[in-house]
């Protein structure tokens, strides 16, 4: 068999607050949206901005990750699997289709006071596979330059 990739890697906004719920054997799930943009010229020549919509689905330690530390408005990077589910719809009996990513990594990349509540742990990254989480790599005593600067949250562009 051909060898083939499932991988999605997004960045992007928040939509709303996630849903957090447990499957029927108590594992946690998270399901919430991410909102991607990217600028396009029109025919006139103007720019425009496309935005587009991705549902998002994390299970176990990741569900509860997102249910402590994910706000609506935070600034996420995501990595994930593609996935379609359906059903029949109870009302017209139509199939109903779903695409969706699973999470496999996640970052939040929000920092304190931002948008979204400001519970976001300042980049805190979980990945399933190695189990790696960021972390200050400042050296001790460092504190002389930060104080020397007068530069403030307002004043960095991200």
């Amino acid at each position: 068999m051909a060898k083939s990739v499932n991988k999605v890697i997004l960045l992007g906004n928040v939509g709303k607050d996630p849903e957090v719920k447990a499957l029927p054997s108590g594992q946690p799930v998270a399901n919430f949206s991410i909102a991607t943009s990217d600028r396009y010229k029109d025919q006139q020549g103007n720019f425009q901005d496309r935005t587009e919509w991705h549902n998002i689905t994390a299970y176990g330690k990741l569900a509860e990750i997102v249910r402590d530390y994910v706000k609506k408005g935070n600034k996420l990077y995501v990595e994930g699997r593609l996935t379609t589910r359906s059903w029949d719809d109870k009302d017209s009996g139509k199939k109903v289709y779903r695409t969706e990513i699973v999470v496999a990594d996640l970052s939040l990349l929000s920092g304190r006071g931002e948008e979204g509540g400001g519970q976001s742990s300042g980049g805190y990254a979980q990945n399933r596979t190695s189990n790696t989480a960021s972390f200050d790599q400042r050296p001790a005593g460092g504190d002389e330059y930060a104080h020397s600067t007068e530069i403030t949250d307002d004043d960095i562009p991200f």
